[in-house]
């Protein structure tokens, strides 16, 4: 063998590119293993497209796998293969230039053969990889031999500098070997767990086994080294759905996210048209990560040929869909320079929408299928679903379906009314759905406007969510049904459903006109400009009072959001109205005409308005008013010892 060693320079401006690429192309330094494992990869994929048509190969009956070893010692770390080779000048040619890479000339010979097994799993589409070893190397040393069996091997060595030296070497066997000299602050990458830990990330599921050679001593101080496998192999969602059980699922959930409790929603899916790529999603059972949950951020895993590009990639669906776990591989990612993250382009676009789209279905049909398991996905994340109505336009139409209210006519303690639900049981002569916001669904059941709507038989959907109010001004209507507020001061339902029998309150007599005026007078001056009017309620049978908002009132939703957000809030100005048969009205009125000075007139009006507030969902500040009722109660119960002794008296 000849011992010549040749140094050759690097391509002009090559030690620039080189400080750029091992200093600032990548954001893990670990990424470098994943880049030689790859690397190697492709290099068996491209001996075993060789092999179907020509066995004259070098080692042909050896396994196709790739194998780490440590030399702690001497402080390096090797990846090797079995895979094709390289010959001297495929060494110049292949590693002397950045970006050249031998796959994209085997990309083309697939291309033109018709491709084989395997022959679509390559990695490499830069050539740059390769050089993310000098993250962690002062020296890297190549040793390859090709796989015809005449070629010799030989030795490629770089420092990251100007130059680089190739020689002659002694390598019995078809393959590989990259050597690394590590730095001394990547020793880290001697140790055996990490190294399991980076292959476990990054290379999981590899096509080809990935091996670590362990030395064990026995009693007699004999030492044996044998291969201990490093990675699972088998990606489990390019496999065949029909082929996997309810365990495996499970198992890979676990796996995935370390939640122990199985998801509500699973979905397996894979296309080859318009972008080729294969997914299992999951729906978990609930909204807050166990304490041992391995995805301490949101996205989706996402893989190129079984390879993991991104930890938490969130740009795969839209910001609303976050909770959703899962894999996303892809075989035509356009994947940026450092293979880190893929760049944006119609493709993506539409792998996003056709992800999205199949989970709302599937939403849908769980939905139908199992209301029971979908109002469990409705408790976790119907809070999301609701921001998808709002901030994602072009997807409200299939999300509507999915949404659960809580309703005047609710039969338990979860939301269980879809808007198809309240279409299809409108009342006579009704053409809109009506909705009412509250803080939630037991203060709201109590809300003054709910009046007329329960004396005609008229159901009204509980927006007692603050995304609810949020989401309403993006769903104006449902099939042609507009959605309105029933706090509406313009508001007219004389003409629907069926009246019911007069109430004791609707029979009871009306205050006189003079007494109401004056008792108006009063409202006003206490209230001031909180109110823009103060006047009598036309619909109102129950209830004392109640405050609607004027026609065309700005933002209305959004007022109970930005309460709260404790943000810009400032409590909306209302229309009071008052029911001229209410007893309360009958003795405040009563009260301002014999004791006009009394304290208690001004404090029950501050407490009727302050109280509509609340069951509105506007109070800023509810605990502001336990001085207020306290006093009430101090003057109810003063009156009843005086009305008491007055009696016992007599």
């Amino acid at each position: 063998m000849s011992t010549d060693i040749e140094t050759r320079a690097f391509e002009a401006e090559i030690r620039q590119l080189l400080n750029i690429l091992a200093h600032s192309l990548y954001t893990e330094r670990e990424i470098f293993l994943r880049e030689l494992i790859s690397n190697a990869s492709d290099a068996l994929n491209r001996i075993q497209f060789e092999m179907l048509t020509d066995r004259d190969v070098l080692d042909p009956n050896a396994e196709l796998a790739i194998r780490l070893s440590v030399d702690e010692d001497a402080g390096t770390l090797t990846v090797s293969d079995t895979g094709i080779g390289m010959t001297r000048d495929e060494l110049v040619e292949n590693l002397g230039v950045i970006a050249h890479s031998g796959v994209q000339g085997f990309l083309k010979r697939v291309k033109e053969s018709g491709g084989g097994p395997g022959a679509g799993d390559i990695i490499g589409q830069f050539g740059v990889g390769f050089y993310s070893a000098f993250m962690v190397a002062d020296e890297v040393t190549v040793v390859s031999r090709s796989y015809k069996p005449d070629a010799p091997a030989h030795r490629w060595t770089s420092s990251g500098g100007d130059t680089f030296t190739i020689a002659p070497a002694e390598k019995n066997t078809r393959g590989t070997e990259v050597t690394l000299k590590l730095k001394d602050d990547a020793k880290e990458f001697l140790q055996e767990w990490k190294l399991r830990e980076v292959v476990r990330k990054h290379s999981d599921y590899v096509a080809y086994p990935v091996y670590i050679k362990r030395e064990t001593t026995g009693e007699d101080d004999t030492v044996t080294v044998e291969d201990d496998r490093l990675n699972q192999q088998t990606a489990l969602w390019r496999q065949p759905a029909n082929e996997l059980t309810d365990e495996d699922y499970d198992n890979f959930y676990r796996q995935l996210t370390l939640d122990f409790e199985p998801p509500l929603l699973r979905i397996h899916m894979s296309a080859d048209a318009p972008l080729q790529f294969y997914a299992v999603l999951f729906v978990p059972a609930a909204a807050e990560r166990n304490i041992f949950s391995a995805r301490r951020e949101p996205g989706l895993k996402l893989y190129a040929r079984k390879v993991l590009i991104q930890e938490y990639c969130t740009d795969l669906l839209p910001e609303y869909l976050n909770f959703v776990h899962g894999v996303v591989d892809s075989e035509d990612l356009p994947l940026n320079v450092s293979r880190e993250s893929f760049q944006a382009n119609r493709q993506i676009a539409r792998l996003k929408n056709t992800l999205t789209h199949k989970i709302l279905s599937e939403l849908k049909q769980l939905a139908t299928d199992d209301p029971e398991k979908y109002a469990k996905v409705w408790a976790a994340f119907g809070r999301h679903l609701k921001q998808g109505v709002a901030t994602a336009p072009e997807d409200k139409d299939r999300i509507v379906p999915l949404l659960r209210f809580h309703s005047s006519k609710s039969e338990g303690k979860q939301p269980d009314v879809s808007l198809a639900t309240y279409a299809g049981r409108l009342a006579k002569g009704q053409d809109e759905i009506y909705y009412v916001l509250g803080d939630d669904p037991a203060s709201v059941s109590h809300s003054p406007h709910l009046d007329p709507f329960r004396q005609r038989g008229i159901e009204v959907l509980y927006f007692t969510d603050p995304l609810d109010s949020f989401m309403a001004t993006s769903l104006q209507s449902y099939e042609g049904y507009k959605l309105r507020n029933i706090d509406d001061a313009g508001l007219d339902i004389g003409d629907m459903g069926e009246p019911g029998e007069e109430t004791q309150a609707e029979t009871r007599e009306a205050l006189p006109e003079k007494a109401f005026d004056k008792l108006k007078r009063r409202f006003v001056d206490v209230l001031g400009e909180r109110v823009l009017e103060v006047r009598e309620s036309r619909v109102l049978t129950g209830s004392a009072a109640r405050l609607v908002a004027p026609e065309n009132a700005p933002d209305r939703n959004m007022q109970r959001v930005f309460r709260f957000l404790e943000r810009e809030y400032e409590i909306p100005k209302r229309i009071m109205e008052i029911n001229r048969r209410h007893p309360l009205i009958h003795n405040l009125a009563a009260q301002i005409t014999s004791a006009p000075d009394a304290p208690v007139i001004n404090q029950v009006i501050e407490q009727l308005y302050e109280s509509a507030l609340l069951v509105d969902g506007l109070h800023p500040d509810p605990a502001s008013m336990v001085t207020r009722i306290q006093a009430l109660m101090e003057a109810a119960t003063a009156t009843a010892l005086q009305t008491g002794a007055g009696e016992a008296g007599e």
